[in-house]
């Protein structure tokens, strides 16, 4: 006997297979997505080693002729002077150079994993903006490096906009795993803000973006005078 479909069950079936085909297409976004993440990063790291291996050394190099020269002159010379000053204009130009490159992707990240680099970090972002910045992390399962890289550059974001904006004298920053879910807390003391004012051109947006692609969100409680908490939650596995 033929089976009798019914317009309620032939609305029900393509219901069904809109929604499958809206998942497939959210799949494959994320999926697109997080591939120009990857070549982002790769060209990040590609610079990065190009600053430090090839500029870095020859501005080093550099410094060394210079003040070999200027070792050579007679005492009294007057372009000793000169000399000083072009071996300090290479020194401050190579720290600068060496900042550009672990700001571009460091190395710290690559080479000893996502808490030693999170610690960099807030030491680093701590020591120039003048603010008490503690690191928090609990015991963590192995990550890959698509997630290491996207908690860092969240935690990177954040720090950046308290030490541009939040004018806030200590912050926390946390790191834990619960319940096969990465979260990543950073809450500050500072003048706070309106999240609904300030959601375009904070790097909010940004962050959500770059969450989305790991099926991530992000939470921001903030008011002003309040200081600001925010929390970057990511599933441990899957995409």
């Amino acid at each position: 006997m033929t089976e009798r479909r019914t317009p309620a069950s032939d609305g029900g079936d393509r219901y069904a297979h809109l929604l499958d085909r809206l998942e497939a297409n959210e799949r494959e976004f994320r999926r697109l997505g997080r591939s120009v993440l990857r070549v982002q990063e790769d060209e990040r790291r590609r610079l990065a080693r190009d600053l430090h291996d090839g500029i870095g050394q020859n501005l080093t190099a550099l410094k060394h002729r210079l003040a070999q020269v200027r070792d050579a002159l007679p005492h009294g010379d007057p372009l000793h002077g000169r000399l000083d000053d072009a071996v300090s204009l290479c020194v401050d130009t190579l720290e600068d150079t060496r900042e550009l490159s672990r700001l571009l992707r460091p190395t710290i990240l690559d080479d000893l994993g996502l808490e030693p680099a999170l610690r960099w970090l807030g030491r680093s972002i701590g020591e120039s903006a003048g603010i008490a910045i503690a690191v928090e992390i609990e015991a963590l399962p192995t990550l890959d490096g698509e997630r290491q890289t996207l908690l860092f550059r969240i935690a990177q974001e954040a720090l950046n906009n308290i030490a541009k904006h939040a004018q806030a004298h200590s912050v926390l920053l946390r790191l834990v795993e619960r319940d096969g879910r990465l979260q990543l807390q950073v809450v500050d003391d500072g003048i706070g803000f309106d999240p609904s004012v300030r959601a375009q051109g904070s790097g909010l947006s940004g962050m959500r973006e770059r969450l989305r692609l790991f099926q991530g969100t992000l939470e921001v409680h903030s008011a002003p005078g309040d200081g600001t908490r925010l929390r970057a939650v990511v599933p441990l596995h899957g995409i």
